[in-house]
C-alpha cells in the first residue's frame, strides 16, 4: 500500500434495484474519505436505474449497464476494473453507514498483515426499520468453513490479496461471498472490528429470503470442494466433526428461513451426533425448527416480532447523508 491516503475502489451491482440504488449511492458518495474510486455495473434495468446512476456520474469513475449472467460476474466485471489498493462491494439494497470506509482503511494501516477487515452491521426492513443488530467474532479459516457467517457489506480486501486468490467463483450464486472469505483465509489471517458499518436490508426479493433453501446445496458443495483442495483438505480432515456440524446448523438455519423446519431439525439433530457444542451455539433454533415443527410456527413469529418491538421500538435509521 503507497504513502498517504490509499485510493478505496467501490463497487455497486445492481438489477432492477430503482427502489434502493439511489440511498446506496449517496451511502458511498457521503462517506467523506478523500479517495474512492466509485465503480457501479448494472444488469441493464428497465426500471430507472439508469436514470438514477446518471445523476450521480459525474462523481462515478465507471458506470455501465448491459446485460450480464448474474451477480458474481457483474462484481468480478467491476473489481477487475477497479485500481484500488482496497477494493469492496455493496449490493444496491444495501447501505454503508457513515465512516466505515474511512475506519476501514485505518484497520489495513494498523494491521498490515492481514488481507481482509470486516465489521459489524445491522438488518434493516426495505424502509430502514431495524430488526437486528448483529455483532460478529473474530473469525479464522477453520470457523469459515464451519460456516460462521460474517456480514458480507462490511467486507474491505486488499487487491493484491484478491488477485492472488481469485476474483468470486460464477459457479456459486448464492454464497459466492463466502467462497470468497474462505480462500482469502487459507492464506491470510481476517481482522475484525466491532463497530457498526453497513446495513443490510432484507426483503421479500432479497436472495436470502427468496431463495433460503438453495443455500444448503452450494453449501455442501463447498464443502466438498474445500475436502478435496490441496490448501485445506488436511483441515476439514482433522476437523471433520465440527465443519459437518456447522454445515448442518448452516442448512438447518437456512431451511427454517425457507419454512421446512421438520427438515431443518433433523439437520440440527444430525449436527448435534457430530459436534455437540457446535448445537448448544444455536439451542434456540433447536427449539424453533422443533417447535415450528409441531405447528407452532405462529409462537416464534409472534415472539420475534414482540422481541423487535420491544428492544427497537420501531426505530428506523435516519439522517443518513445525502446529496
Amino acid at each position: 500500500m503507497s504513502g498517504g491516503k490509499p485510493l478505496v475502489s467501490i463497487v455497486t451491482p445492481s438489477y432492477n434495484q430503482a427502489e434502493y440504488l439511489e440511498t446506496a449511492i449517496q451511502s458511498v458518495l457521503s462517506q467523506g474519505y478523500p479517495r474512492i474510486e466509485y465503480l457501479i455495473i448494472d444488469g441493464g434495468s428497465s426500471d430507472g436505474s439508469v436514470a438514477i446512476i446518471e445523476r450521480f456520474q459525474d462523481r462515478i469513475a465507471y458506470w455501465t449497464s448491459e446485460p450480464d449472467k448474474g451477480q458474481a460476474e457483474a462484481i468480478n466485471k467491476g473489481l477487475r476494473k477497479a485500481t484500488g489498493d482496497i477494493v469492496a462491494w455493496i449490493n444496491s439494497d444495501d447501505v454503508y453507514l457513515p465512516g466505515a470506509i474511512e475506519q476501514a482503511v485505518n484497520a489495513f494501516h494498523s494491521h498490515p498483515e492481514v488481507g481482509m477487515v470486516y465489521a459489524d452491521g445491522i438488518m434493516v426492513d426495505r424502509n430502514l426499520k431495524i430488526l437486528d443488530r448483529h455483532s460478529y467474532p473474530q473469525v479464522d479459516l477453520t470457523e469459515l468453513l464451519c460456516f460462521e457467517v460474517i456480514l458480507q457489506p462490511t467486507v474491505f480486501m486488499r487487491r493484491e490479496v484478491l488477485e492472488r486468490v481469485g476474483y468470486l467463483n460464477p459457479d456459486y450464486d448464492l454464497i459466492l461471498d463466502h467462497e470468497l472469505w474462505v480462500r482469502i483465509a487459507s492464506r491470510y489471517p481476517l481482522f475484525h472490528i466491532p463497530a457498526y458499518w453497513a446495513l443490510e436490508r432484507t426483503h421479500a426479493q432479497a436472495k436470502t429470503i427468496a431463495q433460503a433453501a438453495k443455500f444448503v446445496a452450494e453449501a455442501e458443495r463447498l464443502i466438498e470442494w474445500a475436502a478435496e483442495n490441496d490448501e485445506l483438505k488436511e483441515i476439514v480432515r482433522r476437523e471433520e466433526r465440527r465443519i459437518h456440524a456447522g454445515l448442518n446448523v448452516f442448512a438447518a438455519r437456512r431451511l427454517i428461513d425457507a419454512g421446512q423446519h421438520s427438515r431443518a431439525f433433523r439437520r440440527l439433530m444430525a449436527a448435534a451426533r457430530l459436534h455437540p457444542r457446535t448445537v448448544l451455539h444455536y439451542w434456540y433454533k433447536v427449539i424453533q425448527a422443533g417447535g415450528s415443527a409441531l405447528g407452532f410456527a405462529w409462537l416464534f413469529e409472534w415472539y420475534r416480532n414482540t422481541r423487535r418491538e420491544i428492544q427497537y421500538q420501531g426505530e428506523v435509521i435516519e439522517n443518513l447523508p445525502s446529496e
